[in-house]
C-alpha cells in the first residue's frame, strides 16, 4: 500500500507541473513518467482489453499516418509504452491511442503499457494536451480541445494562448468555430470545408445563411477570398463588428490564413514576412507544420 501511495504521489507531482506551469508541456511529463516507471512495471497489455479514452478529443485519424506508423511498429516494435488506467471491463487509454490502432494494423495481440490511476479530470486534460501538442487535429476537434482545458483549468483565452504557445487571435478564431452549426462543424471535421472558410462563416449570425453558404463552398469550389466577398454583402449581417483592414495591407488575407495554419502571430511588409514564437519549443512547433527538418 505504501509502494502504491509512493506512485501515486509520484504522478500526481507529474500533473502538478503539466497543468500549473507557465508552458503546458505533454511530452516532458510523459517521458517522466516512463523514464521513473522499473522496466518490471511495464506489462504487456492484450490489445482487445484496450478501449479509448472517453475523453480523446480526435475523432478522425489519418488512414495513411496510421498504415505509416504501423510498418514502423512491424519492423521495430512500439517504440514506447502507452499509459493506461485500470477500468471494470478492461483498460482506458490515457495515453497512445494512434500507437494502439497502429499496433492493430501490423497485427500486434499485446503492446507495452503503463497503468496508473487517474483521476477523471486528468483523463481528460492529458488526453486533450496529448492530441494538442502531437497530433494534427481538425479545426473543430482542436475547438473543442481548448474549451474543455479553458473550462476544466479555469484559465481565460490569453492565459491558454500564452501557455500553448499560440497568439490570442488564434485561440479566438477556433472557439468561434463552435456557433457553427452542427452540420458545417461536421464538414469541417471532414476535411469539406476549410478552415479558412469556417472562420469566414463564424463571423455570420444567421445560422441558415452560414448553412447555405457553406453548402455553396461545396456545390461551387469557392475559394475563402470568394466566399469573403460574397458576405461582404449587406445581406449577411455579421455577430461581431468588421475591422476595415488598413489600405496598405494588401497581404492582409495572407496574414490571415499563415496565423490559421502556424497558429502564431504572422505579418507581412516590405516584401519580407514575420513569423513570431514563444519558445524554442513553439520555433520547434512552427517549424514541422511547415515540414523543415533541422539536424
Amino acid at each position: 500500500m505504501k509502494e502504491e501511495t509512493g506512485k501515486r504521489r509520484a504522478l500526481g507531482m507529474g500533473l502538478e507541473q503539466l497543468f500549473n506551469t507557465e508552458m503546458l508541456d505533454f511530452d516532458k511529463v510523459e517521458k517522466e513518467i516512463v523514464s521513473e516507471t522499473p522496466k518490471d512495471e511495464i506489462v504487456q497489455i492484450d490489445i482487445n482489453e484496450l478501449m479509448s479514452n472517453p475523453y480523446q478529443p480526435r475523432k478522425v485519424f489519418d488512414d495513411e499516418a496510421l498504415q505509416e506508423l504501423s510498418l514502423s511498429i512491424k519492423e521495430h516494435g512500439v517504440f514506447q509504452p502507452i499509459i493506461v488506467k485500470k477500468s471494470v471491463k478492461g483498460y482506458n487509454i490515457i495515453a497512445g491511442e494512434r500507437r494502439v490502432k497502429a499496433s492493430k494494423l501490423a497485427g500486434l495481440t499485446k503492446i507495452p503499457a503503463i497503468v496508473r490511476d487517474f483521476t477523471d479530470d486528468e483523463m481528460m486534460q492529458v488526453a486533450l494536451l496529448e492530441n494538442l501538442q502531437r497530433e494534427d487535429l481538425t479545426a473543430i476537434e482542436e475547438a473543442k480541445a481548448y474549451k474543455k482545458i479553458i473550462e476544466s483549468l479555469r484559465l481565460t483565452q490569453d492565459e491558454l494562448a500564452r501557455r500553448l504557445g499560440k497568439s490570442r487571435s488564434h485561440i479566438t478564431n477556433m472557439l468561434g468555430l463552435l456557433r457553427l452549426p452542427l452540420n458545417v462543424q461536421d464538414m469541417v471535421l471532414h476535411g469539406k470545408i476549410s478552415m479558412g472558410h469556417a472562420r469566414v462563416l463564424s463571423k455570420l449570425e444567421s445560422q441558415d445563411q452560414i448553412k447555405e453558404l457553406a453548402d455553396k463552398v461545396i456545390n461551387d469550389n469557392l475559394s475563402v477570398r470568394d466566399l469573403e466577398k460574397i458576405t461582404e454583402a449587406t445581406s449577411f449581417t455579421r455577430n461581431m463588428p468588421v475591422k476595415k483592414a488598413p489600405k496598405n495591407k494588401e497581404y492582409k488575407y495572407a496574414e490571415d490564413a499563415m496565423q490559421d495554419k502556424l497558429g502564431t502571430k504572422v505579418s507581412i511588409s516590405g516584401n519580407k514576412i514575420k513569423i513570431s514564437f514563444a519558445t524554442k519549443e513553439d520555433l520547434n512547433r512552427i517549424l514541422e507544420i511547415l515540414s523543415i527538418n533541422v539536424e
